[in-house]
């Protein structure tokens, strides 16, 4: 059992696997299981290390890190990487209870509840205690709840937050400004709330005054959002399947839609908890194994629709998205992201046929327009870059992968594709495209816009024509050495030669696959023209050395610290775009990576967790730091704002663990050690949502 000391986002499982598995062959690793004598001692984690993970790790071969490394690891970091990480396969056959001892024999000391709750089978009653809400305070709230029509999804009330972006165009911005720069440095803990550990990156969402969050595994608890008391709890029975990653819950009538690791999408009824619906989504051949596919995103409700994303990752045939219907459950339609043979697209895949097809992954959140009737989701790269690597002879073809690295805008009644635009044709990096589409109206070239914006693992910003696709223009952060120029009619963009995959010509590549920006949200001022990213300076180095690049034939990489991170001293940045003059405006610059989503409020601030740990506020006019809140444990959901009564609240989750956490938490340690400076520790506090508010 290898632990890939190549770093790795929730796109890039693709990297680990190549590197586990070659590191694997070598050292003679056994990895179908424990046999024998072995496997007799299962439950004695000294004898599971020895059986499946000390060919590669002690001592260490290839990129693989040595027991003391591995020691710089949290217990729920390593169970994350065995039960819903690139190590899954390597995993096969062993408990929970198994994993668990493993990784608090490797790891360092545990957060509280994370290896029950990452083991994915905790009854209900482990983890956690909580406080229940008096009676008639929890028959008040869940009687009070009012049915959340299209309508109030299109414009809720300043204070609620209920979709994963607060509003269906991705905007990630609150009109609410009770906090505002002038007072902001006065925020405190208004409650705090022990939650299950393991792997996220929820969305605490609140509607009349209760909040909904999805925790582990595969939990929602509905809280009286004045002080965290809780008013039901729902625990979805995986059938002994581990929890995986997941970004959150969907509101719409008096559902609660809930996407969980098994492959369905479950309804809640809001007032109870009780279960309305559970459809299990169905695999597409020509792939068979479903532990391969996953829901990561939080399901979008466009009128009688449930639209959920899946991700597809090396499996046969891709990814998808699914239409279902929301009285039901059962599914209307379904749209591959990966374009089929005979199809539109359909030739863009070298001539392969279509089980040398992967990817086209899901991973995030799709966007509504009523003002085009259109939703949009962004596609991620393949997993077999050999496939596409040299473009065929055959005239009839072309190695463009689609949808892969794509927008697609479809019809939400029917699935139907009405326009896609490819962002990076054929990438061979990992540098997707895949992440939050945000709807604005912009001013370009004088007339008024409505466009569809997306910003890449690049750090680059392309905006379309919301409606037809059409490239407007692109706004480069200079954090990435791989796109030369970008055609300012087209959008099309020219590949630095000295880039491309090449086991004979070391190079540099910025950022590295885990990207400058991963699944953290950017937040869009529109009053102000504003948007808000959050990057993180990292690169990958090309040579025959290092893990594989996915299948790049014979490319290793190996990590590299970013030039410009090497000048400053800093690894992080939180980045303003200028919409207007479609330019960059402000930055600040920050040593420790952010590690959430960016939110903007009509208080003129913008709030983002990082690695310090802390939650701060910057003014949204120049990126001044105003206010930093220091925390017991990673930032790491997205975070939110919202009132009751006449109190604004912002609501944040630490403690949970996911692929960008655990990679920028590594390599941050890394670039400390690398300049001789104090490598900031594994943070011990439990896992918990910190809600803040203003004293009084």
């Amino acid at each position: 059992m290898l632990f890939a000391a190549v770093s790795t986002s929730n796109q890039s499982r693709g990297i680990w696997m190549k590197a586990v598995i070659s590191a694997a062959v070598l050292s003679g690793v056994m990895l179908a299981g424990i046999s024998g004598a072995a496997a007799q001692q299962a439950a004695d984690p000294e004898a599971v290390f020895a059986a499946r993970c000390k060919g590669c790790h002690e001592p260490a071969i290839g990129e693989a890190p040595d027991r003391a490394q591995l020691r710089a690891r949290t217990s729920g970091e390593i169970v994350a990487v065995l039960t819903t990480g690139p190590m899954q396969s390597m995993a096969a056959g062993l408990s929970a209870e198994d994993i668990g001892a493993l990784a608090k024999l490797l790891g360092s000391t545990p957060s509280e509840g994370a290896v029950a709750g990452a083991g994915g089978n905790a009854p209900a009653s482990s983890g956690p205690t909580f406080a229940m809400a008096p009676p008639d305070v929890a028959d008040r709230l869940l009687k009070g709840l009012s049915p959340v029509t299209p309508a109030v999804l299109q414009s809720p009330a300043p204070g609620d937050w209920l979709h994963w972006s607060r509003t269906n165009d991705g905007q990630n911005f609150s009109p609410l400004k009770q906090i505002n720069r002038t007072n902001v440095g006065s925020l405190t803990q208004a409650w705090r709330l022990p939650v299950q550990g393991g792997n996220g990156m929820p969305v605490p969402m609140v509607h009349d005054g209760v909040m909904f969050l999805n925790t582990n595994p595969d939990t929602v608890l509905a809280l009286d959002a004045t002080n965290g008391q809780l008013l039901w709890k729902f625990v979805y029975d995986l059938g002994g399947r581990v929890a995986s990653q997941k970004m959150g819950l969907a509101l719409a009538g008096e559902l609660l839609l809930m996407p969980t690791s098994n492959l369905h999408v479950v309804a809640l009824n809001v007032h109870t908890g009780a279960k309305v619906w559970d459809h299990e989504i169905a695999l597409s051949a020509p792939a068979t194994d479903r532990g391969v596919f996953n829901l990561r995103s939080a399901p979008l409700v466009v009128g009688d629709r449930v639209i959920q994303g899946v991700t597809g990752s090396a499996g046969p045939g891709g990814g998808y998205i699914v239409g279902l219907d929301i009285a039901t459950g059962q599914e209307v339609w379904r749209f591959y992201t990966i374009a089929r043979p005979g199809e539109p697209g359909g030739n863009s895949w070298n001539g392969a046929p279509l089980e040398k097809r992967s990817g086209g992954s899901v991973w995030d959140q799709g966007t509504y327009d009523p003002k085009t009737g259109l939703v949009y989701f962004g596609i991620g790269q393949t997993y077999d870059t050999a496939v596409l690597a040299t473009r065929s002879s055959d005239p009839g073809v072309t190695n463009d992968g689609l949808y892969t690295d794509s927008t697609v805008a479809l019809d939400p009644k029917t699935g139907k594709l009405i326009w896609h635009f490819q962002h990076l044709p054929n990438d061979q990096w990992d540098l997707d495209w895949v992440f939050e589409r945000q709807l604005a109206d912009v001013k370009v070239n004088g007339k008024n816009r409505r466009v569809v914006m997306t910003i890449g693992k690049m750090g680059i910003l392309d905006a379309l024509d919301a409606k037809t696709g059409a490239y407007l223009f692109s706004i480069d952060p200079g954090v990435q050495n791989v796109i030369a120029s970008i055609d300012p009619k087209t959008g099309a963009k020219a590949i630095d030669p000295v880039r491309v995959p090449d086991p004979n010509r070391p190079t540099l590549i910025c950022p590295s696959a885990s990207g400058s920006r991963s699944w953290p949200a950017t937040s869009v001022d529109q009053q102000a023209g504003l948007l808000f990213v959050p990057l993180t300076e990292i690169c990958m180095q090309f040579s025959s050395k290092g893990g594989p690049l996915l299948s790049a034939p014979g490319a290793g990489i190996s990590n590299a610290e970013h030039p410009d991170a090497v000048s400053d001293g800093m690894m992080s940045r939180l980045q303003a775009f200028d919409l207007t003059g479609k330019k960059l405006a402000w930055r600040h610059d920050l040593t420790a990576p952010l590690s959430t989503s960016a939110l903007s409020t009509a208080g003129g601030l913008v709030f983002a967790g990082d690695l310090d740990p802390a939650l701060k506020a910057f003014d949204a006019k120049d990126g001044k730091l105003l206010w930093t809140g220091p925390l017991d444990n990673y930032a790491s959901s997205f975070v939110t704002t919202y009132s009751v009564g006449k109190t604004q609240y912002v609501a944040v989750v630490t403690g949970m663990r996911n692929y960008h956490i655990n990679d920028i938490s590594r390599r941050y340690q890394e670039f400390m050690r690398g300049r001789g400076k104090p490598v900031p520790p594994n943070p011990t506090g439990a896992p918990a949502i910190q809600v803040f508010k203003l004293p009084g």
